[in-house]
């Protein structure tokens, strides 16, 4: 399935820093286009994991999905890979040069994107 990157307007301005400008003209397009993979993925993760979302409150499946992000090594690098895969060899360069910050911009915009969708992994 060949899918195009979608276009976010209006959310570079000026005075905007380069990993800020990457964040929100590369890795937000990729997000959103990769938005129904990372929820059938984590639909996997719950069910090969035996967590059961449906009987928690909605604070406790917030508090579930970030810990998540924060614990498990391997399902961050799954989805880190979901999302560095779409990048060109020139976002890759300069996703090279601050890797860690931008690592960590990708999950957190993940875990929030996820967090929103919860409904979605009934």
């Amino acid at each position: 399935m060949n899918k195009e990157r979608p276009i976010l307007s209006d959310l570079v301005n000026e005075g905007t820093s380069d990993i800020e400008k990457f964040q929100n003209e590369v890795i937000r397009p990729i997000i959103k286009m990769q938005h129904q993979l990372l929820i059938s993925s984590f639909k996997y993760y719950l069910v090969k994991r035996k967590i059961d979302l449906a009987v928690l409150s909605e604070n406790k499946k917030r508090s579930r999905v970030s810990s998540v992000f924060k614990t498990d090594n391997n399902y961050k690098n799954l989805t880190l890979g979901f999302i560095i895969g779409h990048f060109t060899e020139k976002e890759f360069l300069f996703y090279l040069n601050s890797s860690s910050e931008i690592n960590r911009r990708i999950l957190q915009i993940i875990s929030e994107r996820i967090k929103g969708s919860i409904s979605e992994l009934a």
